[in-house]
């Protein structure tokens, strides 16, 4: 045999041996490490180095992965038959127990994710699980988690993407849905209605009140005018002397016995009247005398 051609394949074989001994793991993946049957731990990220004669690696994904759950029939609390798909996002969070504790993680969540759906919705009532999506959504991904839990994984989100009730279910929703649009919209109305006739009769009480508020102030207005009106007269019979109003008075008794009147009241004794005039008569002739 050719010496060279022994060389060769020696070559090759160290070769062949030196590349299946190198690994190139990527940050998010791990490599779990069995050496002749043996879990040894897991390795990565970075370079590995294994011997391939004797030992063999499971890779795994450690980021987020999502699972679609196809459309599973559950029967309500209410006993009726409703369709659900949904979709499951999960996280290996243990590399070892992931391969050593489950063969094919998706086929075993979808079979758990069946039966605890079923759980689920044999828990609520048919109108929970079409209102509430929430509370469905985080009741099963706390009874997944359970499980999944001891395999290493970790459920991070439920979402149920889609519910579909019976056929007759359905019609009846339609009519219910109608009938409350129709009802909001009569509350709506009314609600407007009311609201219309409140700021007309605000408008009107503050016109009330604006037309008192104008009356009151040309009521204090006018008062206030005849007041100093009144003010006015007082002053100027403050200034005048006795005489003065007497000789007033008598013009004032003179128009009065002009009038075609039989009777006339005279508001003073006619005594005192008398004592007047004879009073005012002096007065009348040095009043003369001086001019």
């Amino acid at each position: 045999m050719d010496v060279g051609f022994v060389v060769a394949v020696v070559v090759l074989v160290v070769l062949i041996g030196l590349v299946r001994s190198v690994k190139i793991i990527r940050e998010y993946q791990r490599v779990v490490l069995f050496r002749l049957g043996r879990a040894v731990g897991t390795r990565g990220p970075g370079l590995v180095f294994i011997n391939p004669l004797t030992d063999r690696v499971s890779l795994v994904d450690l980021r987020e992965l999502f699972l679609e759950i196809p459309h599973q029939t559950a029967i309500t609390k209410d006993n009726a038959s409703i369709s659900i798909d949904f979709i499951i996002f999960y996280k290996v969070v243990d590399s070892s127990l992931s391969v050593l504790r489950v063969e094919n993680f998706a086929a075993a969540a979808q079979n758990v994710a069946s039966t605890t759906l079923r759980s689920v919705v044999g828990d609520m009532s048919l109108d929970d699980v079409l209102s509430k999506r929430e509370e469905m959504n985080a009741s099963l991904r706390i009874r997944l988690d359970e499980v999944t839990e001891r395999w290493g994984v970790k459920i991070t989100t439920v979402e149920v993407r889609e519910v579909n009730p019976p056929p007759g279910v359905l019609d009846a929703m339609t009519r219910q849905m109608s009938a409350e649009r129709t009802r909001r919209a009569a509350v709506t109305e009314a609600d407007g209605q009311k609201q219309a006739a409140v700021t007309l009769a605000e408008g009107t009480k503050q016109a009330a009140i604006l037309a008192a508020e104008g009356e009151r102030q040309s009521v204090m207005l006018r008062a206030e005018g005849l007041a100093a009106g009144l003010t006015t007269i007082l002053g100027v019979a403050h200034q005048l002397d006795a005489n003065t109003m007497q000789l007033q008075y008598l013009e004032t008794l003179k128009q009065v016995g002009s009038s075609p009147s039989t009777k006339i009241v005279l508001p003073m004794e006619l005594g005192g009247l008398v004592n007047t005039i004879r009073n005012l008569l002096p007065v009348e002739g040095e009043r003369a005398a001086q001019s």
